[in-house]
């Protein structure tokens, strides 16, 4: 049995869609807002949206992409009363399964809707190869599992691969996966940082150069992509290399062949090429910036990583793991993480993903000297600060907002402002009823860690006292 949520205020759309899938075996849930929808994909696992695009509070396909990366990444299939060529394209590139008319017949809409479910049941089953090699790559959230599948069809296929992400969420850790786990793995693993060519020899770096091709040539030099020969060529902050550059780039993966500067004769390299970026690759090739033909080469297989704030679940294993790995570098004994730490990196929203995390590690480690057990006050004062200004209600127009105001306009609630009020007041009561202690909390309201720290935050609530089982 799938759980399938419809996004529409059409009642009689929503009705007859309802009946289809309950045949089906299925359970149906029904939002008439987008506010409603994120909240409903929030409180619990869907596997798949019917997402209407005219909406009482905006276009659906605003909250796509946040619907994508909720919790589950339910498959979306956009249903409209209004197609839209361009609709349809920003429904695609944003992970839409499918964008489909209302006028379109109901067995139409159903059939699609079985496929999606099929393709979820089929990737709940799947498994990583026994020999995936994943050195480095920490935690186990559907979110990153799904990145790791993704790495390990790309190891096998030998294509090329796109990975993006934002800064720090360990793109070249896992490129060096992809070649790891690839039958080319005895050959080189060639770096390429598009960011920091220099301009003036771009060209030699790449390609080499025979003796005498320019002043200063003094003897034949190898270029990068020789050296990935019968190995990978990863080109980091691919969106920065020079245009001038990129039509010849383009012919290189094409033919696998290219002439040195200053060279008579081509050669050969035979590599798969790895290519990541933080930047959108589409907004370049809008303004000219890089080649569409040279990104549908690098698209063959797209690998994207999840922020570390979608995925909390893994913090507390990656943070016990680096804070090992930090220790041994430093040759002191490892240390424990308290409980009040724990909840305050859970808390924290991690702009700059692993990189940042690793970094507060660091800091924490050389504040807390003699300490056996990293605490609170270890993590650094501009987190410190982060953390608890972001649990305090904020001012409305300089007056607090607990201060007695005019009454406002009758009006009767929604169901998610209700449902919210109680969700906020059961999780008061709860840390109430178990004194701040956050494992007692766990236990008394069935809820894992990182997932009752994600409604804390959403509350603006955080325990104020923790107690160590560790």
């Amino acid at each position: 049995m799938s759980n399938v949520l419809i996004i529409d205020d059409d009642y009689q759309v929503t009705g007859m869609l309802a009946r289809k899938v309950k045949d089906l075996g299925h359970q149906v849930d029904h939002a008439t807002t987008l506010q409603d929808g994120l909240a409903k994909v929030a409180m619990s696992l869907v596997d798949v949206v019917l997402l209407d695009v005219v909406l009482p509070d905006g276009s659906g396909l605003d909250i796509l992409p946040r619907l994508r990366t909720a919790s589950g990444e339910p498959e979306v299939i956009v249903f409209t009363g209004a197609g839209d060529p361009e609709g349809a394209e920003r429904a695609i590139l944003h992970g839409a399964w499918d964008y489909i008319e209302k006028g379109s017949p109901l067995e139409s809409m159903i059939s699609t809707l079985s496929r999606a479910l099929e393709y979820r049941k089929r990737r709940e089953v799947q498994a990583l190869p026994a020999s995936f090699k994943r050195d480095g790559i920490i935690g186990e959230s559907l979110q990153l599992r799904k990145s790791l599948e993704l790495t390990a069809r790309a190891s096998e296929s030998g294509a090329n691969v796109l990975i993006t992400g934002e800064t720090g969420t360990g793109k070249e850790l896992f490129a060096w996966c992809v070649h790891e786990n690839s039958p080319r793995a005895a050959g080189n693993f060639v770096v390429v940082d598009c960011a920091a060519l220099p301009e003036s020899i771009v060209e030699s770096v790449l390609f080499g150069h025979v003796r005498g091709a320019f002043t200063g040539a003094d003897k034949d030099r190898e270029g990068l992509i020789l050296q990935a020969d019968g190995g990978a060529l990863f080109l980091d902050e691919v969106g920065e290399l020079p245009l001038s550059l990129q039509k010849a780039f383009l012919r290189v993966l094409q033919a696998h062949r290219f002439r040195p500067v200053g060279a008579e004769r081509e050669v050969e390299s035979h590599f798969q090429l790895i290519a990541a970026t933080n930047r959108d690759l589409d907004e370049l090739v809008e303004v000219g910036h890089f080649r569409k033909d040279l990104l549908f080469r690098l698209r063959t297989t797209v690998i994207h990583l999840p922020p570390l704030r979608d995925r909390p679940e893994d913090i507390e294993g990656l943070s016990r793991h680096y804070l090992r790995q930090i220790c041994d570098r430093r040759g002191i004994p490892s240390k424990a993480i308290g409980d009040d730490f724990l909840a305050a990196l859970l808390t924290y929203l991690w702009p700059g993903n692993v990189r940042e995390l690793i970094a507060v590690l660091e800091r924490s480690l050389i504040v807390s000297e003699a300490a056996q057990t990293l605490h609170f006050q270890h993590l650094p004062q501009s987190l410190r600060i982060c953390i608890r200004k972001s649990t305090i209600r904020q001012p409305l127009n300089g007056q607090i907002t607990d201060l007695p105001t005019a009454p406002p306009a009758p009006h009767f609630p929604t169901w998610e402002q209700v449902r919210c009020e109680c969700e906020g007041r059961y999780l008061r009561d709860l840390l109430s009823f178990c004194e701040g202690d956050i494992q007692r909390a766990c236990r008394a309201s069935a809820i894992s860690r990182s997932r009752l720290y994600a409604l804390f935050r959403k509350h603006a609530l955080l325990p104020r006292r923790t107690v160590s089982t560790r």
